[in-house]
């Protein structure tokens, strides 16, 4: 995923369908310079990662 459709599923109101290694997540902040994303998994909000934007996928 790019940084900027990163950003806005980030900003919406909404709630976007995305994905990390086929688990759904919701993206917590983004850092545009290194280009990751702390992200944590719907089914275990506990358990956060720090991960490339390129291995979310918008579903």
């Amino acid at each position: 995923m790019d940084k900027q459709r990163a950003k806005e599923i980030r900003q919406s109101e909404n709630l976007i369908n995305v994905t990390f290694r086929g688990n759904p997540i919701y993206i917590q902040n983004i850092d545009e310079q290194n280009e990751t994303a702390n992200v944590y998994m719907l089914e275990n909000p506990q358990e956060t990662h720090r991960v490339s934007l390129g291995e979310l996928q918008e579903q």
